[in-house]
């Protein structure tokens, strides 16, 4: 299934009959730079997302050379700053549109996976990190860049950061804008898995997604939303009530017979 999401191109999406959504930034001969027509495609991508029926997980990819060289300096300076929304103007909840293009990969309901390669630069390293995780290939090139063009980082980079990447090592990168490579990434806690075919490997654990019960696997998302924030009484509560609305379902039942058969499983769609 192709879906097409907007006019200019900057993004393509494909779904497969397993309901693994393929997302690629669409961009290549700019190595997938954000420019403003990136930013609404990306938007529009998440939005189609959301109420897509049989949706399972998300492969999140860049075409050609490179994942995303972060924001296209060009593009944006030939816009006029007296056109553009305060950045100070939540638009989307607690976030305006430049985080929401990073933060909405944690909204969706199902888990998203990034594959990235090439390069992956400040925005577009932002927008990875929206991922629940990243596939990486060893050889890529990751920096948090903003501060070179006299920036910070600001597409939510450091409440998807916290967590997962030590506070010393996430100052100095900042300060510093030092490039990493993917298999340094790994280590500093940017990367999840190093491969060098990281699209490859990101596709074998979606399918490996897909065939999980898919309101288990909406209800392990919701829970990984609020368990850095919320009180232990609070996330254990939240447990119990996911749980409690799983057993002996449809879904949950079929799960323990597939896999005591040694088959795939057939779940009612979400």
């Amino acid at each position: 299934m192709d879906l097409t999401v907007n006019p200019a191109g900057r993004i393509a999406i494909t779904m497969d009959a397993d309901g693994v959504a393929q997302v690629r930034l669409s961009r290549p001969d700019k190595m997938n730079a954000l420019d403003p027509d990136m930013f609404a495609a990306l938007i529009d991508a998440a939005r189609v997302l959301h109420g897509l029926k049989g949706l399972r997980c998300v492969v999140l990819s860049g075409e050609g050379r490179s994942f995303c060289a972060g924001l296209d300096l060009t593009s944006m300076a030939n816009t006029d700053r007296h056109d553009r929304t305060p950045l100070t103007t939540r638009i989307y909840g607690q976030a305006n549109m430049p985080q929401q293009v990073a933060l909405q990969w944690r909204k969706l309901p199902v888990p998203v996976i990034a594959a990235v390669h090439g390069v992956c630069f400040g925005g577009g390293l932002q927008i990875a990190s929206g991922a629940d995780f990243r596939v990486v290939d060893p050889t890529a090139r990751l920096a948090v860049m903003e501060m070179k063009w006299g920036l910070v980082p600001d597409m939510a980079g450091y409440a998807l950061w916290r967590g997962t990447v030590r506070d010393d090592v996430l100052r100095e990168l900042t300060y510093t804008n030092r490039e990493f490579s993917g298999a340094e990434a790994h280590e500093l806690g940017f990367a999840t898995i190093v491969d060098p075919n990281p699209v490859a490997r990101a596709n074998a654990i979606a399918a490996e997604i897909a065939n999980r019960n898919p309101h288990a696997q909406r209800g392990a998302k919701r829970l990984f939303g609020d368990w850095l924030h919320a009180s232990e009484a609070e996330i254990l509560m939240a447990e119990s009530v996911e749980q409690q609305a799983l057993i002996g379902t449809k879904n949950q039942i079929e799960a323990v017979m597939s896999q005591m058969q040694k088959r795939k499983g057939n779940f009612a769609d979400v």
